[in-house]
């Protein structure tokens, strides 16, 4: 049975092995008199024993499961049992297969499709959250389509970039290119990030993500990004927080006209979300400051949503 990859023991009623073959090496140990329990353990090797004689009594086949530990991991074994006659004895054929691989790759599915479901429904109450505060503030249904659109777009380019990396997360200045490419038609963005390319966290990228997307929108309304002119910076570097290492993102832009028709500390849904909603949801903290002249945003993110990888790890 060698090319099956399955081994098989084939035992007398009183449990004598009379035929054996291509045993997993972990298992050669069941040939022994009492083998099942010394093997396999009380709990699992009595249960095979009175398996066995359930078979034999009743010749209805069965069969059960049993995980051992190893050097190479934990290993599954499924072990059917048929009552035969052979070599002029009726007796129990058990065929033992490693199903190691397989139960491996089903734990792997069940954990991947657990946290698909955890972020998926993470995504569902953010799409919530926005809806709500966007309906709120939206002035007509074309106006809240438009923004909310857009917003939901921007969740779904910080999604792509932590799909793309099996949800460990994303580059920060892959975020910032992926946010302006909605709203910057030329090959060279209007905007260079500088300082750290910190990998963020799922949980920071979408909502950086957003917190970029609000600044990038109301650059492109009223700012530099609609005057056409480079007087933007975004920078990354170190700082403490609450005694911790963490990293401040700063958002600066000089407005070329100094707009003085518009109230900058209006309340919006803009503002909530870069002075509330991003720092909470990364358990961090900024400050969103508005004048005639220029705009800055600094947000900090803590150590627990961010890794400063090196350049031939990342």
């Amino acid at each position: 049975m060698k090319k099956t990859g399955a081994g098989y023991i084939f035992q007398s009623e009183s449990l004598d092995v009379l035929l054996s073959g291509n045993l997993p090496e972990r298992l050669d140990g069941l040939l022994a008199r009492n083998g099942d329990i010394d093997v396999l353990g009380d709990e699992d090797g009595r249960r095979l024993l009175a398996l066995k004689k359930a078979v034999f009594e009743t010749d209805e086949a069965d069969c059960m499961e049993v995980e051992l530990p190893s050097s190479s991991g934990l290993m599954t074994f499924r072990i059917d049992l048929e009552r035969i006659t052979a070599l002029d004895t009726d007796g129990i054929l058990a065929v033992i297969t490693d199903i190691s691989e397989t139960r491996h790759r089903e734990r792997v599915l069940k954990t991947l499709l657990r946290e698909l479901s955890h972020r998926s429904k993470n995504l569902l109450a953010i799409i919530q959250g926005i809806a709500t505060q966007t309906a709120r503030q939206a002035l007509s249904l074309d106006s809240f389509l438009v923004k909310f659109r857009g917003r939901i777009q921007s969740l779904a380019y910080s999604q792509d970039l932590v799909t793309d990396s099996s949800w460990r997360g994303a580059f920060l200045f892959a975020l910032a290119a992926k946010q302006f490419a909605a709203y910057w038609s030329e090959p060279r963005m209007p905007i260079v990030a500088t300082g750290i390319d910190a990998h963020l966290s799922p949980n920071a990228a979408l909502h950086i993500g957003l917190a970029l997307h609000e600044l990038i929108v109301n650059s492109a309304s009223h700012g530099a990004i609609a005057a056409g002119v480079n007087s933007l910076t975004l920078d990354c570097f170190e700082t403490v927080f609450n005694d911790k290492p963490a990293l401040e993102l700063a958002w600066i832009e000089l407005l070329p006209e100094p707009d003085t028709t518009r109230d900058h500390d209006e309340p919006s849904f803009a503002r909530t979300v870069l002075e509330r909603v991003v720092p909470i949801a990364i358990a961090g903290k900024a400050v969103y400051i508005t004048r005639a002249d220029r705009i800055e945003y600094h947000l900090t993110i803590p150590a627990h949503e961010y890794e400063i990888l090196d350049p031939v790890e990342g």
